[in-house]
């Protein structure tokens, strides 16, 4: 016989009721550690009995720390949405695969009073994003040169070309044919 499903509601006696507190206040302090230790989470757990006694776990760090780093980033969190002068910058910005918010938090933290905030995790995420965004920058920036190039080159070869239906080309001898074959090295 397995386990049968419980119906949430209050239990109304005071010993059955303080003995599932008891057992469930175990399971979830047992859970929390788990859930701590199996999956490397900060986790902070504060429970208070009817009778207002105070239980409560952390880990891997003391609860003061994890509520100070729920403090922080609840923070950043704020600032970052009250930031919306840069994000109209950011929209003329046309690379469609920019992710508005992850620039917006990047500006945040290189701000001098923020970055000294910031711990080795979230400096090493930070340049996760910052090289992740370079090089999609760079790449961009490498396609939209060589497809000015290509179009350079093709506006070249059409202005030969009309140069050359109008006699024009007689003039220049050697020297155009120079320039036709160092534009058709692109």
């Amino acid at each position: 016989m397995g386990k049968r499903r419980v119906e949430l509601r209050r239990i109304e006696d005071n010993t059955s009721r303080q003995v599932s507190f008891s057992k469930r206040r175990s399971g979830i302090l047992k859970k929390a550690n788990e859930l701590a230790v199996l999956c490397d989470a900060e986790v902070a757990l504060i429970i208070f009995s009817a009778k207002g006694k105070l239980h409560y776990f952390a880990s891997p760090y003391s609860i003061d720390e994890i509520i100070a780093h729920y403090h922080h980033f609840i923070d950043s969190e704020r600032e970052v949405n009250e930031h919306h002068s840069l994000q109209g910058h950011l929209k003329d910005f046309s690379y469609p695969r920019v992710d508005y918010l992850i620039l917006e938090i990047v500006q945040w933290c290189l701000d001098e009073a923020n970055i000294s905030k910031l711990g080795f995790d979230d400096l090493s995420q930070l340049e996760s994003i910052l090289e992740g965004t370079l090089a999609q920058t760079a790449s961009r920036k490498t396609h939209l040169m060589l497809d000015t190039i290509s179009k350079l080159h093709k506006k070249a070869m059409a202005l030969l070309k009309a140069r050359r239906s109008f006699g024009l080309g007689a003039e220049f001898g050697d020297e155009q044919n120079s320039n036709e074959g160092r534009l058709q090295e692109y």
